[in-house]
């Protein structure tokens, strides 16, 4: 098993100058960093690449779509724009070797209409989402779309949800990511949502359920990991949280500091998820 962490607890972006979070990554103890290239123009492909080579890891890469590029849109004009941005993910995905694109890569991060997901919206996300994933085919790039609580996005908020969305979509490069954080505000039973997903499942974030330490919370973790180890889910499974300093905070609502510091959290986290998988797994880290 591996475990990460996500670059959004130390920066707001990935740029130059956060080359250096590889090796501090590495020196918490991860063994994958999933980096969100906010802006993709200052996005240095290249060097990251090079960065994770030399500190032996992995990639991968979140990014939320904004208002101006919703694949959900009634505007062909404006899921056009989220189909071609979503393109350039991919190959920048592609470009560093990401195992993974995750995140709200379906629809725009945040995006409400006061309704009920439509039929047209479910038809606009999966064509627009098969065109994304026959651009990324011939890649190893896998492109997991993850559930968000009702308070992020009305379109996946479910296991069930991103299981038929992904099933409708139909390429063998799709998956299902969960996290913790949104699936206890949403699902009736988290093992029983981890089990439907199945070998659909590719990628999964253990977060506290106030976004906080994992174990320092109230998600039911024995059962959620035992869940992971029934279905052979054998890839990252990575903490995201935030920094109440940056200028992400106010987009996530963390407004409070969980850890004495983030290399604490980070720390803390892990330790306890590795040592929670070691006795569900019956095996050590590695």
């Amino acid at each position: 098993m591996r475990f990460g962490i996500n670059s959004l607890l130390f920066t707001d972006t990935f740029v130059e100058r956060d080359l250096a979070l590889f090796a501090r990554a590495r020196g918490l103890g991860f063994d994958l960093l999933e980096i969100s290239p906010v802006d993709l123009d200052a996005f240095p492909a290249a060097a990251v690449r090079r960065a994770a080579a030399d500190e032996g890891m992995a990639i991968n890469m979140n990014f939320a779509l904004p208002a101006e590029a919703n694949t959900i849109s009634p505007d062909r004009a404006v899921r056009r724009r989220g189909v071609d941005l979503s393109k350039r993910v991919v190959d920048a995905c592609v470009a560093v070797g990401a195992g993974i694109y995750c995140g709200a890569n379906y629809c725009a991060w945040k995006y409400f209409t006061g309704k009920p997901r439509s039929e047209d919206e479910w038809l606009w996300g999966v064509e627009c989402y098969r065109e994304i994933a026959e651009h990324a085919a011939g890649s190893d790039l896998l492109i997991a779309a993850e559930t968000l609580n009702r308070f992020e996005s009305h379109f996946l908020n479910t296991a069930a949800d991103a299981r038929r969305f992904i099933d409708e979509v139909g390429t063998a490069n799709v998956a299902v990511h969960l996290d913790t954080f949104h699936m206890i505000r949403e699902e009736d039973d988290m093992a029983a949502a981890i089990r439907l997903c199945g070998d659909k499942l590719g990628y999964f974030h253990a977060c506290g359920s106030q976004r906080g330490v994992p174990g320092k919370d109230l998600v039911p973790w024995v059962d959620a990991l035992t869940a992971l180890r029934e279905v052979g889910y054998r890839d990252g499974i990575t903490i995201e949280s935030f920094h109440p300093d940056l200028s992400i905070a106010p987009l996530v609502a963390v407004w409070r500091h969980f850890a004495a510091t983030p290399d604490d959290l980070a720390a803390e986290g892990r330790a306890f998820l590795e040592r929670t998988c070691a006795e569900i797994w019956g095996e050590p880290h590695g």
